[in-house]
Protein backbone atom coordinates (compact mmCIF):
# COMPACT_ATOMS: atom_id res chain seq x y z
CA UNK A 1 0.00 0.00 0.00
CA UNK A 2 2.87 2.22 1.16
CA UNK A 3 4.52 1.69 -2.74
CA UNK A 4 1.04 2.30 -4.28
CA UNK A 5 0.98 5.80 -2.19
CA UNK A 6 4.91 6.79 -3.26
CA UNK A 7 4.07 5.74 -6.99
CA UNK A 8 1.05 7.84 -7.15
CA UNK A 9 2.64 10.75 -5.50
CA UNK A 10 5.29 10.28 -7.70
CA UNK A 11 3.05 10.13 -11.03
CA UNK A 12 1.17 13.52 -9.56
CA UNK A 13 4.65 15.33 -8.95
CA UNK A 14 5.69 14.75 -12.54
CA UNK A 15 2.53 15.56 -14.54
CA UNK A 16 2.41 18.93 -12.32
CA UNK A 17 5.94 19.41 -13.30
CA UNK A 18 5.61 18.77 -16.86
CA UNK A 19 1.97 21.43 -16.52
CA UNK A 20 4.26 23.63 -14.91
CA UNK A 21 6.44 23.64 -17.70
CA UNK A 22 4.29 23.56 -20.71
CA UNK A 23 2.27 26.64 -18.93
CA UNK A 24 6.18 28.35 -19.20
CA UNK A 25 6.41 27.07 -22.63
CA UNK A 26 7.79 29.76 -25.21
CA UNK A 27 7.19 29.03 -29.39
CA UNK A 28 9.66 29.96 -32.10
CA UNK A 29 8.37 29.74 -35.99
CA UNK A 30 11.48 29.01 -37.23
CA UNK A 31 12.54 29.77 -41.12
CA UNK A 32 15.78 29.28 -43.34
CA UNK A 33 16.65 31.03 -46.48
CA UNK A 34 17.07 27.63 -48.28
CA UNK A 35 13.39 25.59 -48.60
CA UNK A 36 15.30 22.57 -48.26
CA UNK A 37 18.00 23.17 -45.83
CA UNK A 38 18.00 19.74 -43.17
CA UNK A 39 16.74 21.40 -39.46
CA UNK A 40 18.15 19.34 -36.86
CA UNK A 41 16.08 19.88 -32.94
CA UNK A 42 18.25 18.98 -30.18
CA UNK A 43 20.40 16.77 -32.28
CA UNK A 44 17.13 14.98 -34.66
CA UNK A 45 15.83 15.87 -38.16
CA UNK A 46 12.52 17.61 -37.51
CA UNK A 47 12.30 19.13 -40.43
CA UNK A 48 13.38 21.27 -44.00
CA UNK A 49 13.32 25.45 -44.49
CA UNK A 50 10.63 25.75 -41.31
CA UNK A 51 9.76 24.53 -37.90
CA UNK A 52 8.19 25.83 -35.00
CA UNK A 53 9.78 24.86 -31.79
CA UNK A 54 8.90 24.80 -28.80
CA UNK A 55 10.90 25.00 -25.65
CA UNK A 56 9.69 24.22 -22.19
CA UNK A 57 9.99 26.41 -19.18
CA UNK A 58 13.85 26.55 -17.67
CA UNK A 59 15.38 24.79 -20.87
CA UNK A 60 17.57 25.39 -23.61
CA UNK A 61 16.98 23.54 -27.25
CA UNK A 62 19.66 23.60 -29.91
CA UNK A 63 18.81 24.05 -33.56
CA UNK A 64 21.01 23.13 -36.38
CA UNK A 65 20.74 23.72 -39.82
CA UNK A 66 22.70 22.07 -42.74
CA UNK A 67 22.26 21.65 -46.39
CA UNK A 68 25.28 20.77 -49.10
CA UNK A 69 27.30 23.56 -50.04
CA UNK A 70 26.00 26.39 -47.54
CA UNK A 71 27.97 26.63 -44.23
CA UNK A 72 26.39 24.79 -41.25
CA UNK A 73 23.93 27.09 -38.64
CA UNK A 74 23.73 26.34 -34.94
CA UNK A 75 21.84 28.02 -32.80
CA UNK A 76 21.08 27.96 -29.00
CA UNK A 77 17.53 28.87 -27.48
CA UNK A 78 17.11 29.41 -24.03
CA UNK A 79 13.79 29.53 -22.30
CA UNK A 80 15.07 30.34 -18.62
CA UNK A 81 14.63 33.49 -15.84
CA UNK A 82 18.65 34.57 -16.24
CA UNK A 83 18.41 34.79 -20.26
CA UNK A 84 16.75 36.77 -22.98
CA UNK A 85 13.41 35.61 -23.84
CA UNK A 86 13.48 33.55 -26.96
CA UNK A 87 12.47 35.71 -30.09
CA UNK A 88 8.81 34.71 -31.35
CA UNK A 89 10.38 34.03 -35.01
CA UNK A 90 13.70 33.58 -36.14
CA UNK A 91 14.94 33.84 -39.85
CA UNK A 92 18.10 31.99 -40.85
CA UNK A 93 19.95 33.23 -43.68
CA UNK A 94 22.62 30.51 -44.73
CA UNK A 95 25.90 31.27 -46.33
CA UNK A 96 27.66 29.77 -48.90
CA UNK A 97 30.35 27.02 -48.15
CA UNK A 98 33.86 28.27 -49.14
CA UNK A 99 35.44 25.36 -49.19
CA UNK A 100 32.84 23.68 -51.64
CA UNK A 101 32.95 26.81 -53.92
CA UNK A 102 36.30 26.59 -54.31
CA UNK A 103 36.35 23.29 -55.37
CA UNK A 104 34.98 20.88 -57.64
CA UNK A 105 33.47 16.87 -57.51
CA UNK A 106 35.71 14.53 -58.92
CA UNK A 107 36.40 10.37 -59.43
CA UNK A 108 39.75 10.73 -59.73
CA UNK A 109 40.82 12.01 -56.22
CA UNK A 110 42.17 9.50 -53.61
CA UNK A 111 42.94 6.50 -56.44
CA UNK A 112 46.13 5.57 -58.78
CA UNK A 113 45.52 6.87 -62.24
CA UNK A 114 47.71 4.53 -64.59
CA UNK A 115 49.99 6.54 -66.78
CA UNK A 116 51.94 5.18 -69.91
CA UNK A 117 54.73 6.94 -71.60
CA UNK A 118 57.06 6.13 -74.34
CA UNK A 119 59.46 8.95 -73.02
CA UNK A 120 62.71 7.46 -72.02
CA UNK A 121 62.64 6.89 -67.57
CA UNK A 122 64.89 10.16 -67.19
CA UNK A 123 63.17 12.26 -69.37
CA UNK A 124 59.65 11.00 -67.82
CA UNK A 125 60.71 11.44 -63.95
CA UNK A 126 62.21 15.23 -65.20
CA UNK A 127 58.63 15.66 -66.49
CA UNK A 128 56.82 14.91 -63.55
CA UNK A 129 58.76 16.45 -61.28
CA UNK A 130 58.35 19.35 -63.39
CA UNK A 131 55.11 19.42 -63.86
CA UNK A 132 53.98 18.27 -59.83
CA UNK A 133 56.64 21.46 -58.77
CA UNK A 134 54.53 23.48 -60.76
CA UNK A 135 51.62 22.68 -58.48
CA UNK A 136 53.29 22.44 -55.45
CA UNK A 137 55.91 23.98 -53.75
CA UNK A 138 57.65 21.60 -51.69
CA UNK A 139 58.67 17.72 -52.16
CA UNK A 140 58.65 15.82 -49.57
CA UNK A 141 60.37 12.60 -50.38
CA UNK A 142 61.74 12.08 -54.35
CA UNK A 143 63.52 8.91 -55.24
CA UNK A 144 64.36 8.67 -58.97
CA UNK A 145 66.01 5.22 -58.65
CA UNK A 146 62.66 3.22 -57.19
CA UNK A 147 60.02 5.92 -58.96
CA UNK A 148 58.85 7.64 -55.81
CA UNK A 149 57.50 11.18 -55.15
CA UNK A 150 55.60 12.48 -52.78
CA UNK A 151 54.66 16.04 -52.07
CA UNK A 152 54.20 17.86 -48.92
CA UNK A 153 50.61 18.86 -47.72
CA UNK A 154 49.52 21.79 -48.94
CA UNK A 155 46.73 23.03 -46.25
CA UNK A 156 44.01 25.73 -46.63
CA UNK A 157 41.90 27.22 -44.08
CA UNK A 158 38.03 27.98 -44.46
CA UNK A 159 35.47 29.62 -42.15
CA UNK A 160 34.24 26.32 -41.31
CA UNK A 161 36.78 23.42 -42.79
CA UNK A 162 40.20 22.64 -43.41
CA UNK A 163 41.42 21.20 -47.27
CA UNK A 164 44.61 19.38 -47.13
CA UNK A 165 46.13 18.69 -50.42
CA UNK A 166 49.24 16.43 -51.79
CA UNK A 167 50.62 14.76 -54.74
CA UNK A 168 51.87 10.94 -54.60
CA UNK A 169 53.79 9.40 -57.69
CA UNK A 170 54.85 5.81 -57.87
CA UNK A 171 56.49 3.71 -60.56
CA UNK A 172 54.09 0.78 -61.84
CA UNK A 173 56.16 -1.09 -64.26
CA UNK A 174 59.56 -0.46 -66.40
CA UNK A 175 57.84 -2.02 -69.25
CA UNK A 176 56.23 -0.40 -70.69
CA UNK A 177 57.11 2.72 -68.43
CA UNK A 178 53.96 3.09 -66.07
CA UNK A 179 53.31 5.66 -63.71
CA UNK A 180 50.99 5.52 -60.64
CA UNK A 181 49.77 9.10 -59.87
CA UNK A 182 47.79 9.93 -57.19
CA UNK A 183 46.12 13.98 -56.18
CA UNK A 184 44.96 13.20 -52.32
CA UNK A 185 42.43 15.59 -51.30
CA UNK A 186 40.92 15.08 -47.48
CA UNK A 187 38.64 17.28 -45.47
CA UNK A 188 38.66 18.40 -41.59
CA UNK A 189 35.17 19.74 -40.51
CA UNK A 190 37.00 22.54 -38.37
CA UNK A 191 38.79 25.02 -39.22
CA UNK A 192 42.71 25.53 -38.41
CA UNK A 193 42.98 22.06 -38.22
CA UNK A 194 46.43 20.88 -37.38
CA UNK A 195 48.15 19.24 -40.59
CA UNK A 196 49.38 16.76 -38.32
CA UNK A 197 45.98 15.97 -36.85
CA UNK A 198 45.58 12.47 -39.10
CA UNK A 199 42.52 11.36 -37.38
CA UNK A 200 40.68 14.55 -38.06
CA UNK A 201 40.91 14.53 -41.83
CA UNK A 202 38.55 12.02 -44.48
CA UNK A 203 38.93 11.50 -48.23
CA UNK A 204 36.81 14.02 -49.81
CA UNK A 205 35.67 13.67 -52.98
CA UNK A 206 36.38 17.32 -54.57
CA UNK A 207 39.35 18.81 -55.18
CA UNK A 208 40.34 22.43 -54.75
CA UNK A 209 40.46 24.39 -58.55
CA UNK A 210 43.84 24.88 -58.06
CA UNK A 211 45.26 21.11 -58.49
CA UNK A 212 41.93 20.23 -60.36
CA UNK A 213 44.30 20.53 -63.79
CA UNK A 214 47.58 18.83 -62.42
CA UNK A 215 46.79 14.92 -63.46
CA UNK A 216 45.42 15.55 -66.85
CA UNK A 217 48.73 17.92 -67.34
CA UNK A 218 50.65 14.69 -66.42
CA UNK A 219 48.75 12.17 -68.82
CA UNK A 220 48.46 14.64 -71.38
CA UNK A 221 52.13 15.62 -71.55
CA UNK A 222 53.86 12.28 -70.81
CA UNK A 223 51.69 10.63 -73.55
CA UNK A 224 53.06 13.15 -76.21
Amino acid sequence: MKNLCKISLLITLMITLSMSAMAGKKVVRFSCSEADAKIYFNGKQMGTGQLEIVILSNECVTVKVEKTSFLTTVIEFCNKSNFAPPPKTYYCEMEKDDAYDASEATDISNIDIEIRTKKTELDAWKLISQIITSYFDVIEVTDRETGYLRTSWIVQTFKQKTVRTRMIVKLGSTDPLTYKIKLVSELANSPQTSVKSDELFKEWDRVLRKYKEVIHEVQTRLGS
